[in-house]
């Protein structure tokens, strides 16, 4: 492999020769071989747009010329358009506070300026990776809000998926909203409900997911760019802060405001902390879902077997003609990962030190990749799951009118104890509450059909005497 030599404050170091990365990237290449995980879309994405804003400020400033401005400019729009991608090379698990991650950034927009300028790579002769690209900035600012920014670019991705599935789980509420069924709590029978019930409160669940977790986000769209090193806004412009952060939310179409203190935004990611925690309930509200979707499938013989699920693929390599509920399955597993990552986030936000938390990386990997595997799973759960879920009426009508709990609708007649012992004759006998209660004359023909019938239990109905 060709290379070029170049030099930074530790020596010469030897590059591959068609490399936008530059001296350190390789360093951190040769120091952080852990992962082979790279950084996340999202993130490269921001601090691209973070570079493209610091230069048209410092450039609308006078602090860099037109040229400089102008290639620095060109180079990260390119990055923000899909391109140069590949260059960015440092693993996900590097140094702290993202100075690698950081120069990588840096290395790749100077490198590509001077191929604008038809410099050769790794001069630098016209556009520096620290003296232009990174002017009046630090990793100390520029990865706190990159982050922040990152993590509101992938959240972008999440809500219309969340709003779809929403909108599924509402529409099966609907078709199955006359399906009549047997409740369970503990497990056990319970009071009748209606699928559709059931159907309508999973859409619930994911809607309010859906609003605590935008709510949660408004607090990363306060940044401590220009903070500099410590936050005091060392070597920065006074205008600069105001103009790179208004540049910023122009380039990448959020609504974004500098921090009230620029110390706090770079000493606490408690943000981070709460958008991590507020994925994390989205993901409990799945297992839990999924969950009740694998035991209402399960059977089909020896199992509820109230609703069928799309049939995806062959689910054993012994077992002829057996079919698993894999993308509930998917959903449970992708979620048991955000669980972990947001424990890592949660420890990465306490740890860190003084004017800096260098753990940010962790931050960035494990909330990121929470969202990115979110998105991507409940977007197929919902397309190849939820839409072609069909429901087993006869075996739901059979539960329902099968239930010991019917027995519950008495109570207000023939009084608690009264109906305890019907349960226990109707399942020693397995004979049903309506046969034990029309045996015994417990109730007339007229209040039975109306106080045991199913249907009747599924919504608040005033007592007939």
């Amino acid at each position: 492999m060709k290379t070029r030599s170049e030099t930074d404050s530790l020596g010469s170091v030897e590059v591959p020769a068609a490399a936008l990365y530059g001296a350190q990237t390789t360093r951190a290449r040769a120091n952080f071989p852990i992962s082979g995980l790279r950084a996340s879309p999202f993130l490269i994405l921001a601090l691209a747009m973070i570079k493209h804003a610091a230069a048209e400020a410092n450039q609308s400033l006078g602090l860099i010329s037109d040229e400089q401005g102008n290639a620095v400019r060109q180079a990260a729009e390119e990055v923000v358009d899909g391109q140069h991608h590949n260059e960015f090379v440092v693993d996900v698990f590097q140094a702290g506070a993202g100075v690698s991650l950081h120069m990588n950034a840096n290395e790749v927009i100077a490198n590509r300026a001077n191929q604008i300028l038809d410099a050769p790579l790794g001069s630098y002769k016209k556009v520096h990776p620290n003296d232009h690209v990174n002017y009046g900035q630090s990793t100390n600012d520029v990865f706190p809000t990159a982050i922040r920014l990152a993590t509101l670019l992938a959240l972008e991705h999440l809500y219309p998926v969340l709003g779809e599935l929403t909108a599924s789980l509402e529409a099966k509420a609907a078709e199955f909203k006359d399906i009549l069924k047997s409740g369970r709590t503990h497990m056990q029978d319970a009071v009748p409900i209606t699928l559709g019930q059931e159907f309508a409160a999973y859409a619930v669940a994911i809607q309010k997911c859906h609003q605590h977790i935008a709510r949660t986000a408004e607090s990363l769209r306060e940044l401590g760019l220009g903070g500099s090193a410590v936050g005091t806004g060392l070597n920065t412009h006074p205008d600069y802060r105001q103009r790179a952060i208004a540049n910023l939310s122009r380039i990448s179409g959020l609504e974004l405001r500098p921090a009230e203190d620029m110390r706090y935004a770079m000493q606490s990611n408690a943000c981070m902390a709460d958008i991590s925690a507020a994925v994390r309930t989205l993901a409990l509200e799945v297992i839990r879902i999924s969950n009740d979707l694998r035991l209402l499938s399960s059977g089909p013989n020896t199992g509820f077997n109230e609703i069928h699920l799309p049939s995806l693929q062959p689910g054993s390599s012994i077992m002829p003609g057996k079919v698993n509920p894999v993308l509930a399955e998917l959903a449970a597993m992708v979620a048991f990962q955000v669980i972990g990552n947001d424990t890592a986030t949660a420890l990465a936000v306490q740890a860190g030190q003084l004017e800096l938390n260098v753990m940010m990386p962790a931050m960035a990997h494990n909330t990121l990749q929470s969202v990115t595997i979110l998105t991507s799973t409940l977007r197929q759960l919902d397309h190849s799951c939820i839409r072609g879920i069909t429901a087993n009426r006869e075996r739901c009508a059979w539960y329902a009118g099968s239930t010991i709990a019917l027995a519950t609708a008495l109570n207000p007649y023939i009084g608690y104890a009264k109906a305890a012992a019907l349960v226990k004759e109707s399942v020693a006998s397995g004979r049903s509450i309506v046969e034990l209660a029309r045996e015994k004359k417990l109730l007339t023909e007229e209040q039975i059909d109306e106080i045991l019938d199913p249907k009747n239990m599924t919504e608040p109905r005033a007592r007939k005497s």
